[in-house]
């Protein structure tokens, strides 16, 4: 593998994780939000799924962002009858957003995003020092 293609598979490396990371956020400036209507659904967190896919230029098979779903799972329930988004019975639906694993999906996706940022870094590195080399 050359250097171009290992620059360019840690490009689609980094895209990726920068759509997760913008999820993340997105999942984590909404922790807190609920319906506006009573009985109402709140905001439901965000999953992105990556997948392989082979491109046909360098002949190798890179990372994406597949799809981005819903969280299937239960919201929260909690007891505020005055709240304007309570139902009959008093409780308002929470969003299935936990800040701790979102904490840890974003520290996850810095750490991978900064990895594939060494490796363009690296690279670039290495080709500057072999034109050097080829001037002199």
């Amino acid at each position: 593998m050359d250097l171009k293609s290992a620059m360019n598979i840690a490009a689609a490396g980094m895209k990726a994780q920068g759509t997760r990371l913008r999820i993340v956020s997105e999942n984590l400036a909404n922790v807190n939000s609920t319906s506006q209507t009573p009985g109402g659904e709140p905001y439901r967190r965000k999953l992105v799924t990556f997948s392989n896919v082979l491109d046909n230029n360098l002949g190798v098979a890179t990372v994406r962002v597949s799809k981005v779903s819903p969280d299937p799972s239960d919201f929260k329930l909690n007891y505020d009858p005055h709240h304007p988004a309570a139902n009959s019975e008093g409780y308002v639906l929470q969003p299935n957003v936990n800040a701790l694993v979102e904490a840890t999906d974003m520290r996850e996706a810095t750490r991978s995003y900064e990895a594939n940022l060494n490796v363009i870094d690296a690279s670039r590195g290495m080709l500057q020092r072999t034109i050097d080399i080829l001037k002199s």
